[in-house]
């Protein structure tokens, strides 16, 4: 099945920030300019945009039209199932520090299947609360080949678009399944400097480990959470026991 009209517009616009055509909070073109560059009806081009603000990338303006996001947004680590979004789950959130090829703890280089003393690259954020507070601590973990292939991950700079649709933009591999591990314990001296707590306070992690359509694992990422901020509610259906 080819490619649909909308995602061709949408991916062409994801470009276009991702080239710095347009930056944030800039207007982007109107739905009458991109039916006539496009030669498709208005449905389709909203369809397009539509796509984007899911992305958390666009932001519709009422009676303005369509603006780049004054910043971009990410998603804390785990719990991105299919049909989520960062419009719907994603925070503000800053990079920390310089994004370094490490050798990772144990756990992270076995879900990335790595040999003892093979090293990963290591880029760390900050996700933040809506007063701007911090909320969780993640630590990304990429394969040096889709490292190797993506170098904007190893830049200070937060990617707009995203490091997913990034990566699937540049080695045309995007995240097929994903294996959440979460467990709790005291947090550290350094996390709690991050986070601003004092010790001793417990903190909630979780190891996401997302791998594409043919098992090889693309990114690992642990996150931590002080313990009074992480809640999660499930909701399933019930039966009788047998």
């Amino acid at each position: 099945m080819g490619v649909l009209k909308y995602e061709l517009i949408a991916d062409s616009l994801r470009q276009r920030i991702a080239g710095g055509e347009f930056t944030p909070a800039d207007l982007l073109p109107s739905q009458r300019d991109l039916c006539a560059q496009w030669d498709v009806s208005r449905a389709t081009v909203i369809k397009a945009y539509d796509v984007l603000v899911q992305d958390g990338l666009v932001v519709a303006r009422q009676g303005q039209g369509f603006h780049v996001v004054p910043a971009p947004l990410a998603r804390s680590a785990g719990g991105r199932r299919s049909g989520s979004s960062r419009a719907e789950t994603g925070r503000a959130f800053r990079i920390l520090g310089t994004p370094v090829r490490e050798v990772p703890p144990e756990r992270v280089a076995a879900a990335l299947g790595l040999a003892d003393g093979q090293t990963a690259l290591r880029r760390d954020r900050l996700m933040q609360l809506a007063d701007g507070l911090p909320l969780t601590v993640v630590q990304a973990w990429f394969p040096l080949d889709i490292a190797d292939q993506c170098p904007r991950l190893e830049g200070t700079r937060q990617i707009a678009e995203g490091t997913t649709r990034y990566v699937l933009r540049m080695t045309g591999r995007g995240p097929a399944r994903g294996t959440d591990t979460k467990t709790a314990r005291l947090g550290t001296a350094e996390e709690a400097t991050l986070l601003e707590r004092e010790r001793p306070f417990a903190v909630q992690t979780v190891l996401h480990t997302a791998s594409d359509a043919d098992g090889r694992t693309m990114v690992v990422e642990y996150g931590v959470t002080p313990g009074d901020l992480w809640e999660e509610t499930e909701s399933y259906a019930m039966g009788q026991e047998h």
